[in-house]
This record gives structure tokens, C-alpha cells and sequence, in this order.
């Protein structure tokens, strides 16, 4: 309540809420914190839909029908239209079988769209975390970056896991953020190890955007077990020229 009667935020902080990894764009692109739906468990395959859906039964139209009547689309084609788009190509179908490799799945909700009847997201539910979007205002417009993949969200937390999440972000934005400065704008002048500093997460391979282009890699005195102080001579007796 203190939050909205007196903001001390240095510009606006917009959150995002939406509950399919299916729209989540608009989310992903416009707001400082945004929640997706998603999953962690295995998505759930139907085999004898998945087989409907192949053999072009009647009954089981691609996309829901949702382009029927518009032109002849041809008949369905798994390989063409579901497998091959597959951003990481973790599906594949063998002997009248779907595999997917679910540790792989980007949560595209391709799939979904096309075979409705056959696949389904998994039952252990949740949502996914992302910060730092916006329009364009000073540097220009960028996406959310996932901070947390996975969080369970149910009447029984009371929430209380995100809010551990938000307050520290607040805080620290509040006291280092410039006027009129997005906290995405802050995570891009400070850095995100500043970001994972101030909330206490760890580092994971969701958050990386893309790999390093320089192979150095910088850590703080108390990072380093024994400090900076070391004996060469010793070093030099495990690790020589």
C-alpha cells in the first residue's frame, strides 16, 4: 500500500501477467517484471491422438480448424509442420510414436496450437519470471530476461516467494536507479551479476542470452577460496610453463 500512495521508484515499474506461454510476448516486451505460465514436468502426450492427427482423421483437424474453409491447406504433414519447426528440435516421431526431449523444450507452444488433442503441458504448474523489458526511451527497446524459470504459485504460498523476489529489486533500483531510468536500463548500465547479487539467486543457463565473446571471467576476493594472496613458487610447482 506504501508503494502506491508514495512511490520512491525513479520511473514507472509495470508488471505483466499472463497465464499461457502462448501470448506471453506482449508481456515479455513491455513490462519491467512479468509472469508466464509455464511448467516443469514433462508435457503430456496422447500417442493415439498423435496418430489421428498423422493419418489426417476427420475428427482430429490441425490448428483446432481454425484455418478451415479458408483455401485447401493440403494434408497434415508432422514432419513439415510441427517437427521441423521446433526451435531446438527436441521432437521427433518414430514408429508411430512422439518423442520429445523435454529438458530441450523452449516452450515455443507450437506444438499445442497445431495438435491441440494430442498434447498437453504438464500437471506440475507455475510461472516463469522476467525482468528488465521496455519501450523505447532512452537506449532503445528491449526484451525481459528470465530471472527465475520456475516458481510454484499456489493459494497456499500466499505469494510470498515472489514478493522476496521484488522487494530486493525495488530497493536497490530506488537507491541506484537515475531519474526517469527503467530498472531494465539499470541491469544494463550495472550488470546483471548485480541483479543476482541483490536478490540472492544464482546464476543459470536460462538467464544467458547468448554465450561469452571474451573467455574472461572475473571474481571477487571472497569468491576465491584462499583470497588473492598466493605463493607463485608453490603454484609453479603444480602448474608449470
Amino acid at each position: 500500500q506504501d508503494e502506491l500512495h508514495r512511490p520512491a521508484f525513479p520511473y514507472k515499474f509495470k508488471f505483466k501477467f499472463d497465464g499461457c506461454a502462448n501470448c506471453c510476448v506482449a508481456s515479455i516486451a513491455r513490462s519491467d517484471l512479468s509472469f508466464i505460465g509455464t511448467w516443469k514436468d514433462d508435457i503430456r502426450i496422447d500417442q493415439d491422438a498423435v496418430n489421428k492427427y498423422v493419418e489426417n482423421d476427420a475428427g482430429y483437424p490441425a490448428n483446432a480448424g481454425a484455418f478451415r474453409g479458408s483455401r485447401d491447406w493440403g494434408p497434415f504433414d508432422l514432419e513439415k509442420e510441427v517437427l521441423s519447426l521446433c526451435p531446438t528440435k527436441c521432437m521427433k516421431f518414430e514408429n508411430k510414436k512422439l518423442f520429445i526431449d523435454n529438458p530441450n523444450c523452449t516452450r515455443c507452444m507450437h506444438w499445442i496450437n497445431v495438435m491441440p488433442r494430442a498434447l498437453k503441458i504438464g500437471k506440475e504448474t507455475g510461472c516463469s519470471m522476467l525482468i528488465g523489458a521496455k519501450a523505447p526511451i532512452l537506449d532503445g527497446a528491449q526484451m525481459g530476461t528470465l530471472l527465475v524459470p520456475f516458481i510454484e504459485v499456489n493459494p497456499d504460498n500466499d505469494y510470498e516467494a515472489i514478493v522476496d523476489v521484488i522487494e530486493p529489486i525495488w530497493d536497490w533500483w530506488m537507491e541506484e536507479g537515475k531519474n526517469r531510468e527503467r530498472v531494465g536500463e539499470l541491469i544494463m548500465r550495472q550488470g546483471f551479476q548485480t541483479l543476482l547479487e541483490v536478490t540472492g539467486l544464482k546464476a543459470l543457463p536460462q538467464m544467458v542470452q547468448y554465450p561469452r565473446t571474451n573467455p574472461y571471467i572475473f571474481w571477487k576476493e571472497d569468491e576465491v577460496e584462499g583470497g588473492w594472496e598466493r605463493d607463485v613458487d608453490e603454484y609453479r610447482k603444480h602448474h608449470l610453463r
